[in-house]
């Protein structure tokens, strides 16, 4: 929702509250409204009923009223202290599942995902700026970077429900060349404009943070060198000053590396993609560890957010992992001292055509309805560990 109207005293003579961003919005927005509504009160004492009125009528005219009343306890403020994340000034562990082409799902697939998606306790999603898989292009930006209709719309609208859930929203982009598919930006002007581009179109919104370049660090087409990577982030900074932004890596990050994404381009948290076999959730937790203990040494300490785990169908003749794996994969994140972690999910490369596509695809229908027995069984035993929660 946007509230941008209320940073401005409304332009009604400079005498009411201003929006204090460094508040959790509910809180913010309620305070707000009863010292205007004390301000017209007084104004009303002081100048009569009618100069009253005429301001309640300017008060109430306002675009920003709406929001204003519709204000919620659950709207979310996406933060960072130190190594954990936080929503609206609270520390919380963000546990995810993988959405990449939500952008072509019709609503009422979109809705019934997310419910799915709350049962089990899940608190993001992750969702592709520029997705095109299976000759499905459903980019809300094209490769030259611009606002691509009906997508970016869709795109405001998932984030806008996410926010009124509760949830949080990564928003991923990825460097490609236009001619090798549909769903990437094809150039380093293009990647700059796409920044620019969601920066400024989900400004208002607190709920969802950005990656700037998906595995950034893969010698080929998604390929992003960090000194470009630290100008996309000031590009960002410079836009809004106080959005979260990452860049992922395919496969674990060195100390070198890790070095570069915290104090050259300064990312607010890192975003490793672990490999993909049998030996990878038994070295989540140590993993972590490191990349804590280096960062420490290092002054600065931000979160790891496991966004991009493994996930089954990408090597069914390698390791398939049962929900076991994933279960004590998300519990060496946890007690490494992750901040995040996320159910991967996609096609199936051992069938025909990929199917089932999972997040990959909605075209077949709900995610929820493309999971396997494994895959549900975990989502399962989240929703019991969430039920017996305290």
């Amino acid at each position: 929702m946007a509230f941008s109207g209320l940073e401005l005293c409304i332009g009604m003579g400079g005498g009411l509250p201003v929006f204090n961003p460094a508040r959790p919005r509910a809180a913010t927005h309620a305070v707000t409204l009863a010292r205007t509504c004390a301000w017209i009160a007084a104004a009303m004492r002081r100048d009569g009923q009618r100069s009253g009125r005429r301001w309640l009528r300017r008060f109430a005219a306002g675009t920003w009223m709406t929001g204003l009343l519709a204000c919620r306890a659950d709207a979310v403020e996406l933060g960072v202290e130190d190594a954990e994340f936080t929503l609206d000034g609270t520390p919380r562990f963000l546990l995810g599942i993988s959405y990449y082409g939500a952008l072509g799902a019709p609503r009422q697939v979109l809705e019934s995902d997310l419910a799915q998606m709350q049962r089990a306790g899940f608190n993001w999603i992750r969702v592709w700026a520029t997705w095109g898989g299976f000759d499905n292009d459903v980019s809300a930006l094209d490769v030259e970077g611009r606002a691509r209709a009906p997508f970016l719309g869709t795109l405001k609208w998932l984030v806008e429900e996410c926010d009124r859930r509760g949830m949080v929203v990564d928003v991923t982009l990825t460097r490609g060349d236009a001619a090798s598919g549909p769903g990437r930006v094809g150039s380093a002007a293009a990647h700059r404009r796409a920044v620019e581009t969601l920066a400024r179109e989900l400004a208002s919104l607190r709920n969802w943070y950005l990656d700037l370049a998906n595995e950034r660090n893969i010698r080929d087409a998604r390929f992003v060198d960090f000194a470009e990577l630290a100008e996309l982030r000031q590009l960002v900074r410079k836009i809004d000053e106080r959005r979260l932004v990452t860049a992922s890596q395919g496969g674990d990050i060195s100390r070198d590396e890790l070095k570069r994404y915290v104090q050259e381009v300064g990312v607010d948290f890192v975003t490793p993609h672990r490999p993909r076999d049998a030996d990878s959730p038994g070295q989540t937790a140590e993993q972590t560890r490191t990349y804590r203990k280096w960062m420490e040494e290092e002054g600065r300490l931000v979160p790891v957010h496991y966004q991009e785990p493994f996930r089954r169908g990408y090597n069914p003749r390698g390791w398939e992992p049962p929900a076991s794996g994933f279960l004590a994969d998300l519990d060496g994140a946890i007690a490494g001292g992750a901040a995040g972690w996320c159910l991967h999910n996609g096609d199936q490369k051992d069938r025909p055509e990929g199917r089932p596509r999972r997040s990959f695809d909605l075209r077949d229908g709900a995610l929820f309805e493309q999971l396997d027995a494994e895959e549900k069984a975990l989502c399962e035993e989240l929703a019991r560990r969430r039920a017996s929660t305290p």
